[in-house]
């Protein structure tokens, strides 16, 4: 009824506990675009079915994974390595979802963890992803990001209330900064694709443009106004690296114009 997927790219780290967190009733698929550490080895403890893909982005890894990697469930659900599913969304799944026929895809909230600390207030909740699909009637696109992925408004959309929770930073700052000053470089020209499921915080950041306002909004925005400040010195910093993430795009589109204006 359900196969599990999960992108990954030398996850040792973060594996074991995103495999220990899926029942073991689901077969599990990974998808890796080069792992040079044990990730691979540690899947095959897990008894995963491996295949091996260069990275092309997101949505083109996720539509490798559904067309590409022999899945014949109805259901796919993405989890990335630092992620995890508790317990009660499979068991809603199989209750209430995996016999209905109006949905094709369910967004799902995330809940974001910082060095482990649980943030209850500075990301902006909620944040949707498209994480379970249905394997016959869904693809995916990129959306107006150009990193991250979106599904066509084709697609029947439902929304879970119970999330997933995601592991995103562990302190490791210069791996993170060095991996979003190439996300940033994508985002510098907000593309959206046409017939892509926006949600209304992608729709807000296109509306906006690359103003360097948006640079002191997103500090307000993640500490004061969605109280960020109350997860303390957590929210801060999570509030800091995204600012400090809004900055570089906002440069990045300066040099652009500046390099084209040269010409």
């Amino acid at each position: 009824m359900l196969t599990v997927v999960i992108l990954t790219q030398n996850e040792e780290a973060n594996l074991p506990r995103c495999l220990a967190g899926i029942p073991e009733r689901y077969p599990i698929v990974i998808v890796d675009s080069g792992s040079t550490d044990s990730t691979l080895a540690i899947a095959q403890e897990r008894d995963c079915a491996i295949h091996r893909n260069p990275w092309p982005g997101f949505a083109e890894q996720r539509n490798f994974a559904i067309r590409q990697c022999g899945i014949d469930t109805p259901w796919i659900l993405f989890i990335d390595a630092d992620e995890i599913y508790p317990q009660r969304f499979y068991d809603w799944f199989e209750a209430k979802l995996s016999e209905t026929h109006g949905i094709d895809v369910l967004m799902v909230p995330s809940v974001l963890y910082l060095r482990g600390k649980r943030l209850n207030y500075a990301p902006g909740y909620p944040i949707y992803h498209p994480r379970l699909v249905r394997r016959d009637t869904t693809s995916f696109v990129r959306n107006h990001t150009g990193h991250g992925e979106a599904v066509l408004d084709t697609c029947r959309i439902g929304y879970s209330d119970i999330p997933y929770a995601h592991y995103f930073y562990h302190g490791e700052v210069l791996e993170w900064m060095h991996k979003h000053v190439g996300k940033a470089a994508q985002e510098v020209q907000l593309q959206p694709t046409a017939g892509a499921v926006m949600t209304t915080r992608g729709r807000l950041s296109v509306l906006l443009g690359r103003s360097w306002l948006r640079v002191l909004a997103r500090f307000a925005y993640h500490y004061l106004l969605r109280g960020g400040f109350l997860d303390g010195a957590a929210g801060l910093e999570f509030a800091l690296m995204f600012t400090w993430y809004e900055a570089t795009i906002y440069l990045q589109a300066k040099a652009l114009n500046w390099a084209r204006s040269d010409v």
